[in-house]
């Protein structure tokens, strides 16, 4: 049990109509990465959106350092950022304007940092693009180059490497693994494959 965890979760209670996911569900997360493992339909993805603020749970707390996400939602939500594979329903904006959305919602970013992550997965003269003229691989590469420069807490990573080539999968591995980044971060991921990182831990649903 981490002693001093960053993320707590205590007896978290949800379900969907046609099953429960989780009873009574505890854990408890320090800096690091720790990668979420189970079947499909074991609810990983559902656990990333929970601690994001994504869904309600149906019973008890989540908190982030001292920051419960009931009691104080804005300030949890502006420390944590959930990446995950869906589509933005915002199709009118291009990539620059939905980059200019998160960089509002969180003001502690880097412009110049955000920037060079863009660069660095290639994106920059994508920039004017509508969202939906991204491949597959430019949209998961936005939403990490996103994800890599927001100044949060709690990083929620869902399946990081699908749609990524070579090149972008080993420039994510070396940012992931920054001593820095695992120093300050709390990342918590899901990978159907050992994402080859250094972990903190391993935790199975």
């Amino acid at each position: 049990m981490e002693l001093n965890p960053v993320l707590q979760i205590d007896r978290l209670s949800f379900e969907f109509a046609s099953h429960p996911l989780f009873r009574q569900f505890s854990l408890r997360l320090g800096a690091g990465i720790t990668w979420l493992r189970g079947e499909n339909g074991a609810g990983k993805t559902t656990l990333l959106k929970l601690a994001g603020g994504a869904l309600t749970p149906h019973g008890g707390t989540i908190r982030l350092d001292d920051i419960e996400i009931h009691a104080q939602p804005l300030a949890y939500r502006m420390r944590c950022h959930y990446c995950g594979g869906d589509t933005p329903q915002l199709p009118w904006l291009t990539v620059r304007e939905l980059l200019d959305l998160h960089l509002s919602l969180y003001p502690a970013t880097d412009a110049a940092l955000l920037n060079a992550e863009l660069a660095a997965f290639h994106l920059l003269p994508a920039l004017d693009q509508p969202v939906t003229t991204l491949s597959l691989g430019q949209h998961k590469k936005m939403q990490l180059a996103l994800a890599l420069a927001l100044p949060v807490r709690l990083l929620l990573i869902d399946e990081p490497f699908n749609g990524l080539d070579a090149d972008a999968v080993a420039y994510l591995r070396a940012q992931l693994s920054a001593p820095a980044r695992l120093a300050r971060q709390c990342i918590l991921l899901t990978s159907h494959l050992d994402p080859a990182l250094p972990l903190a831990q391993t935790v199975q649903l």
